[in-house]
């Protein structure tokens, strides 16, 4: 049989590749719950990762996760359920996934088997809320500076601060990583002996609090986390779990720039008065108020008597 030549000036056809729902490696198996993307990263490059049979160790390596088969260990990745849980972390327990020292995890405090992993650190001292989830792709944008979700804390510190303190604080301080710099910072209260501030970040480097204070000489005694962006601790006990309910997921998502803010719809004013007819006896009702509509004739609209005149005028004066 013979071949069908090509026309010679036919468009080539493209070769069946994953282009077209293609997405970094290392943010579908983020995504699939395997972890943080610095941790995909760190599979991809170890060599644990296959697709279709073959390999993958280059961070900037595609694939579909719906038309091709990844593998990690030799088992098959699979889109799990996406789950949020707030957590408040007591002192003790170790924000980290893996821990040779065997001691207590935040994420033993989830009442799931599904693998999760937490979103940014607590140290082992500090407390307060962290969010624990399988959503690698809203973990990263919650972590990373550049997106700039604000996290809240409360930190008790050692003697009195004044206000030019208050502003050293804000200038910010040099650390080895580079420039730190607080959002904001102000004093909640005063005590005898120590001083509650209420102080604000936009990034996440290890202890960059507790670092910052003691440049200015100021130790840390207690260091509460109270919010993640628009997320609150509120009255949630230590060591207590709760899920996120869809509300906070999609207000976390907006902050995190991961989807579109919804626009709120602007509220109508409501009417001076309220207008309705009442069919039974030809009135119109404004107000609360029967009326009898006006005529429309050109004659003169005849006036309804006045009885209370009339009854007063039938009683003789003294």
């Amino acid at each position: 049989m013979a071949l069908r030549q090509r026309h010679p000036h036919a468009r080539p056809r493209p070769a069946p590749t994953a282009a077209t729902g293609a997405q970094r490696l290392q943010k579908i198996l983020a995504a699939a719950g395997l972890g943080s993307r610095r941790y995909c990263e760190e599979l991809i490059l170890a060599g644990r990762v296959e697709v279709d049979g073959q390999v993958v160790s280059a961070l900037g390596a595609k694939a579909d996760p719906d038309c091709q088969r990844i593998r990690v260990d030799g088992v098959v990745l699979s889109q799990q359920r996406r789950k949020y849980f707030l957590v408040h972390k007591p002192p003790g327990v170790v924000s980290t996934s893996r821990d040779p020292a065997g001691r207590p995890r935040v994420i033993d405090l989830v009442p799931s088997s599904q693998r999760l992993f937490t979103v940014g650190r607590l140290d082992l001292s500090s407390e307060g809320l962290i969010l624990v989830t399988n959503d690698g792709e809203l973990a990263n944008r919650l972590s990373h500076p550049r997106y700039g979700v604000e996290k809240t804390y409360q930190v008790e510190v050692a003697g009195s601060i004044e206000r030019d303190e208050l502003q050293r604080l804000r200038k910010g301080a040099h650390l080895a990583e580079g420039f730190a710099r607080v959002v904001s910072a102000r004093i909640k209260h005063s005590y005898k002996q120590s001083t509650l501030l209420e102080i604000v970040l936009a990034e996440g480097r290890n202890r960059e609090i507790r670092r910052i204070l003691a440049r200015a000489g100021h130790k840390v005694l207690r260091l509460k986390r109270v919010a993640l962006g628009p997320l609150r601790l509120a009255e949630l006990p230590p060591a207590a779990v709760r899920p996120l309910t869809r509300d906070e997921v999609r207000q976390l998502q907006a902050a995190a720039g991961q989807i579109a803010q919804r626009a709120r719809r602007p509220q109508q004013k409501p009417k001076a008065k309220a207008v309705r007819k009442v069919a039974a006896k030809g009135r119109t009702v404004i107000g609360g108020s029967p009326t009898r509509p006006m005529q429309t004739g050109t004659g003169r609209a005849k006036k309804k008597p006045n009885s209370r005149r009339r009854t007063e005028a039938a009683v003789p004066r003294p």
